[in-house]
């Protein structure tokens, strides 16, 4: 049997049980779980069983973290080759306080929860023989979700930290479910009291989590290619596999940069996957053949890749590896859970403008799973996108930039390069910077609205 194929069988049958659970689970429709994360626990569940009943099945928990990685390179790759939409002027002017206050508060989490997360497996993981080193894992998987958890755990056992992939891969599923767990019943507060002005009742199809016959409508996707000859879809999976092997070639010459620089750039694909899907991008547009890509079926291709990201993460979290350190697991995660929610509602109320309640939302469930996570808490209370919330979420990722410095203190220091004591206060100090920036773009100013009634 091939392991891939297998655990590519695996996680859709899954996905399969997981969309018709949703739209039969008064629970599960009333709380709008993705289909995807409910895909994921059970799928997590049934693997642990048959290690715990060591019942061969063709594939393992490895598979499914290698899975994710080269997905999470997939997913990039795509979503660099899609092109941004232009807005107006005054939307623009409109939209910046909410990318910049946004952006920078997901940089300032990036920053402290490392910072408090080595603290707290200092504190409780040497009992359990877990390395402090471990707890800085968490903004890998809570601020970016199971791809760059993946990745950055492969990272960080290049450099000698055995099982770091799966010990971040486990923060990012515990991730997701702390964004739906709390996300939800806070929009549904502020719907209670007011807080959501675009909010109402919900599309029936939304809770559902499907479409009835009549309901679907003709897909909005162009070809752009002769189907005898080849078909779109290939086509565009076909830019895709070349931008992947683009961005092999990448990893090779940063694999000649000397020092940890060299080996985390090189190890870190998604990001030369991007650089590869710009390459491409730019040489189809020089070469007048960019009009062969829609952009429509390309983010049809990301939502793919994101779907099967979270069920496989999930599906990747060996209970017997990180049986002994489940619980300081947990503390880390319960701390930074409050943390975040803090963090984000604190900063989400200043903004200063009049759908701060739905940015503060979309910046939870982003701060804790992804952006899709943070948009689908948005579409809670904003079903029909009437502000501009979901587009500043993913406009922010230009500010989430400035982040750079955290992953490089963190590399440096699992590289043996940076010693705990400079990262820590390196990373003090990013929080600092990434406060002063609030405030001189008046992003951290006075209560724009209050939970209370």
């Amino acid at each position: 049997m091939n392991s891939f194929m297998v655990a590519f069988g695996l996680a859709s049958i899954a996905l399969v049980i997981g969309t018709f659970l949703r739209a039969k689970v008064p629970f599960l429709r009333n709380m709008l779980v993705p289909a995807s994360v409910i895909a994921g626990i059970l799928g997590m569940i049934f693997m642990n069983a048959m290690v715990q009943f060591d019942i061969s099945i063709g594939t393992d928990m490895n598979m499914f973290t290698t899975i994710v990685n080269e997905l999470f390179t997939v997913s990039f790759i795509s979503i660099s080759l899609t092109s941004s939409k232009k807005t107006g002027d005054n939307t623009q002017k409109e939209m910046m306080k909410g990318i910049v206050g946004m952006g920078t508060v997901w940089n300032l989490l990036y920053a402290l929860t490392p910072l408090l997360g080595y603290g707290i497996i200092r504190l409780c993981g040497g009992a359990f023989g877990m390395d402090s080193i471990y707890g800085t894992l968490i903004p890998f998987a809570f601020a970016q979700g199971p791809g760059q958890a993946s990745a950055f755990g492969t990272v960080y056992e290049s450099f000698g930290w055995e099982n770091a992939a799966m010990i971040a891969v486990a923060f990012a599923a515990i991730g997701f479910v702390v964004a739906f767990g709390v996300g939800i019943p806070a929009a549904k507060l502020g719907i209670s009291r007011g807080l959501a002005k675009h909010g109402g009742v919900m599309n029936e199809s939304i809770i559902r989590g499907y479409l009835k016959k009549e309901e679907q409508a003709d897909s909005m996707v162009r070809d752009t290619t002769c189907n005898s000859n080849i078909e779109t879809l290939s086509y565009h999976f076909a830019l895709i596999g070349l931008c992947y092997i683009v961005a092999i070639g990448i990893s090779k010459i940063f694999a000649l940069i000397p020092g940890f620089l060299g080996s985390s750039m090189s190890g870190l694909m998604f990001v030369n996957g991007m650089f590869a899907a710009y390459i491409v991008k730019f040489l189809m547009k020089k070469f007048n053949v960019d009009f062969l890509q829609d952009d429509v079926l390309q983010s049809k291709i990301t939502s793919w890749t994101s779907d099967y990201l979270v069920v496989c993460a999930f599906m990747a979290v060996a209970f017997n590896v990180i049986g002994d350190w489940i619980i300081p697991m947990l503390v880390e995660c319960a701390i930074m859970t409050v943390v975040t929610f803090a963090v984000c509602f604190y900063f989400g109320q200043r903004f200063g403008s009049d759908n701060d309640f739905e940015r503060t939302l979309g910046l939870y469930g982003t701060s804790t799973g992804t952006v899709p996570s943070g948009i689908s808490l948005v579409r809670i209370v904003d079903p029909e996108f009437k502000t501009n919330t979901a587009v500043e979420l993913g406009l922010m990722n230009i500010v989430m930039m400035l982040s750079t410095p955290v992953y490089l203190v963190l590399l440096a220091m699992a590289a043996g390069s940076l010693s705990a004591g400079m990262t820590m206060l390196s990373l003090a100090g990013l929080c600092v910077v990434y406060l002063i920036i609030l405030k001189v773009t008046k992003t951290w100013g006075k209560k724009s609205f209050s939970w209370k009634k």
